[in-house]
């Protein structure tokens, strides 16, 4: 992997470390943590441990109108049945902090957060420059 692919990838990963810190503060105190799961803050990385998993994966957009981009994966993980409306405000609420954090993570990017069908997805301009 290209060296600038790798740092665009690392930022992917320490938002969604933020990302999952985030949700955790808000509501991870709402339901029981998987019983498989470590408490908040014994894992090597925020989304291994706490109520939250979070993650995002390239996609290549096939079927999609935005096409190509980083799909966003947030997890609630308990046994717990979690109720719409805290899926929608969780949901909401992640959308709302990655929207806020993309420019301060990618500087030197044009991305944005949409909705694409039933996922949430990062979009933009993922061009590394000059290679």
């Amino acid at each position: 992997m290209h060296p600038k692919q790798e740092e665009l990838e690392d930022r992917m990963s320490l938002l969604c470390q933020e990302l999952d810190n985030h949700l955790e503060d808000i509501y991870g105190d709402r339901y029981t943590i998987h019983p498989n799961r470590l408490k908040r803050g014994q894992g090597s990385n925020p989304s291994y441990d706490g109520l939250f998993s979070t993650s995002m994966a390239f996609t290549l957009g096939y079927g999609s109108k935005y096409g190509r981009g980083y799909v966003v994966n947030v997890e609630v993980r308990t046994l717990d049945k979690v109720s719409q409306y805290d899926t929608i405000h969780i949901t909401s609420t992640a959308f709302a902090f990655l929207k806020s954090k993309l420019k301060e993570y990618f500087p030197d990017h044009d991305l944005d957060v949409v909705q694409d069908g039933n996922v949430m997805k990062v979009i933009g301009d993922f061009g590394l420059g000059e290679v």
